[in-house]
């Protein structure tokens, strides 16, 4: 098997992993239980992943942490639509 296959899969189920936390976030219309703390933390790495993949013209890395970044983009939106 060849390493860059498995690291299409892992980047790609890293990528996705959070995509079911801003669907709960949407359906229950509630961001209680996340710290916002950790979701700047997380969407600051990525953006730094971002840019390291970029600058090694690595377009897995680059492909993978943009999705996730959606993700995290996503999950703030939410995040300070639906606080109390």
């Amino acid at each position: 098997m060849s390493w860059e296959f498995v690291g299409i899969i892992a980047a790609g189920l890293t990528s996705l992993a959070f995509y079911p936390q801003v669907v709960k976030i949407y359906r229950t219309k509630s961001s209680k239980d996340l710290s916002l703390g950790s979701l700047w933390q997380m969407a600051i790495g990525i953006s730094l992943w971002i840019a390291y993949g970029i600058s090694l013209k690595n377009y897995i890395i680059i492909l993978a942490n943009a999705v996730a970044l959606i993700a995290f983009l996503s999950a703030l939106v939410l995040y300070y639509k639906y606080r109390k």
